[in-house]
């Protein structure tokens, strides 16, 4: 049997079966579960256990059946509720958000779990605190990879923004203005770096050249060989993580 090929079967509580496919990629670090119009798909590092994969998609069945509930009817992902612990796809990974009570807002990552600490009583503040410590969460994720990827490639291309901005976009993933300012889409903050990454270079190629022509793509794929991959993975994930950005912080893309 050709496991790349090959659909895992995932019973639902209400009896229905959900066909993943499932394929080894030589570059995966870790399971991932993708859900597109075309359907689930789950990604694993060659040599993973299929009781391991197996064991993963069990792990994220309500997730799973909620996002192909979601792809069918064409409605947008349930509002943020504090205290309904729900998740999310953050950095390409699903993750718990989870919520507690204490008597200061904060927000931290454990493993696979993101929680939030917020005062009660919950009142209509509670929720705009919630989204406010997201956002400010999002950002610092995208600036920790972003610093590393302008330390890597601007020495080779001979040149850097004047600056970086974050935020919510409507289609775009990110821009270049003519005072060489980069404006990236906050979303990235929930797809895996790697596409991250793709679009920091496809910005900083445009420091050198303004155009897409045959010579920008040539230079993107000179510093980052990867690049279609991870824009094929923005064009088939692109409008659930963009609407996964409203749900979490409500915010008018630009």
């Amino acid at each position: 049997m050709d496991v790349a090929n090959d659909y895992l079967e995932l019973a639902t509580p209400a009896g229905e079966t959900i066909k993943v496919l499932r394929k080894s990629h030589p570059q995966a670090r870790r399971l991932r579960l993708t859900v597109t119009s075309g359907g689930a798909r789950v990604t694993y590092p060659e040599g993973t256990h299929p009781a391991q994969v197996f064991a993963f998609l069990r792990k994220h069945g309500e997730w799973l059946e909620r996002k192909l509930d979601e792809l069918s009817l064409g409605s947008a992902p349930p509002p943020l509720k504090p205290g309904a612990a729900t998740v999310i796809p953050l950095r390409g990974e699903t993750t718990r958000l989870s919520w507690r009570d204490g008597a200061y807002p904060a927000i931290e990552q454990q493993d696979d779990r993101l929680l939030l600490t917020l005062p009660r009583p919950h009142g209509k503040s509670t929720l705009s605190a919630a989204r406010a410590l997201l956002r400010s969460f999002l950002e610092a994720q995208i600036r920790r990879d972003v610093s590393r990827y302008l330390a890597r490639y601007c020495p080779e291309l001979g040149r850097a923004p004047t600056a970086v901005k974050l935020r919510p976009l409507k289609s775009l993933w990110g821009s270049l203005d003519t005072r060489d300012r980069v404006t990236l889409d906050l979303a990235l903050a929930l797809a895996p770096p790697a596409a991250l990454r793709y679009v920091v270079v496809h910005e900083l190629c445009h420091l050198r050249i303004r155009s897409h022509s045959p010579r920008f793509w040539a230079l993107v794929e000179n510093l980052y060989p990867e690049w279609r991959e991870q824009r094929d993975w923005l064009r088939l994930n692109g409008q659930a993580l963009k609407a996964e950005l409203n749900r979490l912080i409500r915010a008018d893309a630009e």
